[in-house]
């Protein structure tokens, strides 16, 4: 008898466990590589906080996206599908189309409050499944962004991208119904070309040197298809746009990020970069010694 009494309060403590709706919290960066995370082995300087929740829960060794490209990466995630089926094949010609299913609104049906802050870049259409949203317009601005909301509804906040999507997130953490189990999809701009730093992180690094990784001069001799790909440092990698190598005031360098800065935050950014380009204009780089003072 006291077998069969254990076995059922085993199996209601099962039963409670598996009706239990977790809260979930997923937080993507924007092309973000692997190897740049020291949780995962990287050799880079580090990164602490992501390697904090990676002690606290699961890392993934052998796992893999169905596409790799920032926007169709997020669709994926949204629909369970390949992008040809869920449309969203490309940045540049899709636009999501949210009367499809998705895990938001599985989610909804299940009870769950949902939100999206941060970037999504799907397109136009405004996001359904979720029971607030506050987005950056396409693939957003770095310093002073603004942010669309339901109903269409844009509001600029001043500061860093990250830390005003962190903000904003934390705010509809801590006054959302707290009676429903949530859901927060937490979309980081950071970090996706053209690279702005917030200001308290510019020159951090500029004491370390880093090691160029075996393969930097690979040459793709025996890999035709690769060896046209045009996202190398050599090639595409661009003074202006990428290293902020440009005159000062010239705001239309890096896609006006510069121009709609705060006249405090200009400062700063000028009188750093402006070092960066002296040091740059002394030693008259070119070939190998201008690819590697790029990386």
């Amino acid at each position: 008898m006291k077998k069969y009494i254990l076995l059922l309060l085993v199996f209601a403590a099962m039963i409670k466990f598996l009706k239990a709706q977790p809260n979930i919290v997923l937080i993507i960066s924007d092309d973000h590589a692997y190897q740049a995370i020291s949780a995962y082995g990287g050799s880079l300087p580090g990164t602490p906080n992501i390697d904090r929740i990676a002690t606290q829960g699961a890392l993934f060794n052998k796992a893999y996206v169905t596409n790799s490209i920032c926007g169709p990466s997020r669709a994926c995630i949204l629909t369970g599908k390949y992008s040809h089926i869920n449309g969203f094949r490309d940045n540049e010609n899709s636009t999501f189309d949210f009367r499809q299913d998705n895990f938001a609104k599985r989610l909804q049906r299940a009870g769950y409050q949902t939100a999206w802050i941060g970037k999504m870049h799907l397109g136009n259409n405004p996001p359904e499944g979720f029971n607030y949203y506050n987005i950056l317009p396409d693939q957003g601005q770095y310093y002073n962004p603004e942010f669309i909301l339901p109903g269409n509804k844009t509001k600029q906040y001043t500061g860093y991208v990250t830390d005003v999507v962190t903000d904003v997130a934390q705010d509809w953490l801590e006054h959302r119904d707290k009676s429903k189990p949530f859901c927060l999809v937490i979309g980081h701009k950071a970090t996706h070309r053209t690279w702005m730093p917030a200001l308290e992180d510019l020159g951090r690094y500029d004491s370390l040197q880093f090691k160029l990784p075996d393969d930097f001069y690979d040459t793709y001799d025996t890999r035709k298809a690769a060896a046209i790909q045009d996202m190398t440092i050599a090639k595409t990698m661009r003074l202006a746009h990428d290293l902020k190598i440009y005159e000062p005031n010239d705001s239309l360098a890096i896609e006006n990020s510069v121009s709609r800065m705060t006249k405090e935050q200009k400062e700063k950014w000028f009188a750093y970069y402006a070092q960066v380009m002296a040091d740059f204009d002394a030693k008259k780089h070119s070939g190998n010694d201008l690819t590697e003072w790029k990386y």
